[in-house]
């Protein structure tokens, strides 16, 4: 039996499905337009499952993003905001600086293998910065 999601907290607007639209043709982040595909799909009258599974994301997200959106009914509310947290990227790496490690033998670092892994180096940059 399939179960449809037609509670009032999915409940979408002509409103809000231009606005999704609209926000989907400009989106440029995989993340923001997943979310507004999804949102968009059950504004138009699709279920939460199948807008889930058409968006390959677990219901929940799906869920949770409706509860973003319609607080403000501003798809800018789907957008990620900044996170606290280890930064996502080591600033003094360079492709240049990666490369040229790459490009060394690690049994001349000192390490006791034929060749480099993401773990060892990691360490190794990390250890040369």
């Amino acid at each position: 039996m399939q179960h449809h999601d037609h509670s009032p907290e999915t409940w979408l607007d002509e409103a809000d499905r231009k606005r999704l639209t609209a926000a989907l043709s400009g989106a440029r982040e995989a993340r923001v337009y997943r979310r507004l595909e999804a949102l968009l799909l059950v504004a138009e009258g699709h279920p939460v499952a199948e807008a889930a599974r058409r968006c390959r994301v677990n219901r929940s997200s799906v869920h949770r993003w409706l509860v973003q959106y319609r607080a403000e009914h501003q798809t800018t509310a789907l957008i990620d905001r900044p996170r606290s947290g280890r930064p996502r990227r080591q600033p003094r790496l360079t492709p240049q600086r990666l490369a040229a490690a790459l490009a060394r033998d690690p049994r001349r670092c000192g390490y006791q293998a034929t060749s480099w892994t993401v773990p060892l180096i990691g360490r190794h940059v990390k250890l040369d910065s």
